[in-house]
């Protein structure tokens, strides 16, 4: 629990504003029962069930066009449902007004008011609604606080830089004091640097309000870095709900696998050989490989074709399988290094180098690698063989 107290000047004061008490204005449960929208005829959201902690630190994740906004903007109330319910702190808004859900949310573009400073930026949906200026004041000088936006309060947004930017919109957020922060892509106007540095806030904002937070991005390393929770989507469907870690080391399916983890999961074609009690052996079908052993529960038949998932980190020199394969490009990132086979291929083979192979990688290569730490999906269904 979070026993850390801000402590900020106002007009030569000191006011400490324990975190303990934001916890108790805004800690809120979130939970969603077969939650459906269609627009006309076309169905984005289908039937969703989700339950998010007080607390929580949610991310949801997913390509372009797999209904991720759409489910947030369910939740703020900018969308209205087709069928199913939204519950918010065990209350039941789905028919309620967005400004009355007890959230408040930050989109990718920052929106500020190019007239004002950043106090009144901050301030000004406090005093739209007719709250005591005093209040308004003491909000806006331990959101600055938090932030660290008390040096920048009497500068217009012109005179800001886009992460600044961002933070007075996450600011003006704060004052709100709301049950549940949403965020819609947050990052995505930002240059890589400037991304990392927000990431990193965003992490520090959660840890410091212990605030129910809801997250979207098409990003899976946000994801990955940020999320107590991933919930991955696809055309309008949850695939899988867990812990990022999880997520990575046990995904239910293909796509979840070849999503969360960055290079993605390497996918390859091949053929059971050779089964026991213990699991299978596997034949690769585009690569020379010898027959190698996985571990599974599921009774698969001799001659099944499954798909293997290797990830590019787990190949290394100490891996106790090997396929073969001509490395084509090799890129040097400076602390990791990476070779693809069929680099003009849609799925080129991702090798993780370990510096001692970059001298003799290029060309023909035995890549070895770890088959505890492979995957068995079925190619048809794309279901995890456990």
């Amino acid at each position: 629990m979070l026993t850390l107290q801000h402590r900020i000047c106002r007009n030569g004061e000191r006011l400490a504003l324990s975190a303990r008490t934001n916890r108790e204005l805004i800690l809120a449960n979130v939970e969603l029962t077969n939650l459906k929208k269609s627009f006309g005829d076309i169905d984005v959201i289908h039937g969703v069930d989700l339950s998010i902690e007080p607390g929580e630190f949610t991310v949801f994740v997913g390509p372009s066009g797999c209904g991720k906004s759409t489910l947030l903007r369910l939740v703020a109330g900018l969308e209205e449902a087709t069928s199913g319910t939204i519950n918010i702190d065990n209350t039941d808004v789905t028919d309620v007004e967005a400004a009355d859900r007890g959230i408040a949310m930050v989109f990718q573009s920052y929106a500020l008011y190019p007239h004002m400073t950043v106090k009144e930026n901050m301030g000004f949906g406090l005093k739209m609604t007719g709250h005591d200026p005093q209040m308004i004041e003491e909000r806006v000088a331990k959101a600055a606080s938090i932030l660290h936006l008390e040096p920048l309060l009497e500068r217009k947004p012109k005179q800001l830089s886009g992460g600044q930017r961002q933070r007075v919109a996450i600011g003006r957020s704060i004052v709100r004091e709301p049950k549940v922060f949403l965020f819609d892509e947050p990052l995505s106007n930002l240059d890589a640097e400037l991304r990392v540095r927000m990431r990193l806030e965003i992490a520090k904002l959660h840890d410091d309000l212990g605030a129910t937070m809801i997250y979207v991005t098409h990003d899976q390393v946000e994801a990955m870095t940020l999320a107590d929770k991933i919930v991955v989507l696809r055309a309008g469907n949850i695939e899988q709900v867990g812990a990022p870690m999880h997520l990575y080391n046990d995904p239910d399916n293909a796509f979840v696998g070849g999503f969360i983890g960055s290079p993605k999961m390497n996918l390859l074609n091949g053929t059971i050989v050779e089964t026991d009690n213990t699991g299978v052996k596997v034949q690769l079908d585009d690569y020379d490989s010898q027959p190698f052993h996985i571990g599974c529960e599921t009774s698969v038949a001799n001659s099944t074709r499954i798909l293997v998932g290797i990830r590019p980190e787990h190949f290394g020199s100490a891996g106790d399988a090997t396929l073969k394969a001509d490395i084509e490009v090799i890129e040097n990132l400076g602390g990791v290094s990476f070779g693809y086979a069929g680099a003009d291929s849609d799925e080129p083979l991702t090798i993780a180098l370990e510096e001692q192979q970059l001298a003799d990688a290029r060309g023909h290569f035995d890549a070895r690698f770890d088959s505890k730490r492979t995957f068995l999906f079925d190619p048809d269904s794309t279901l995890r063989i456990r």
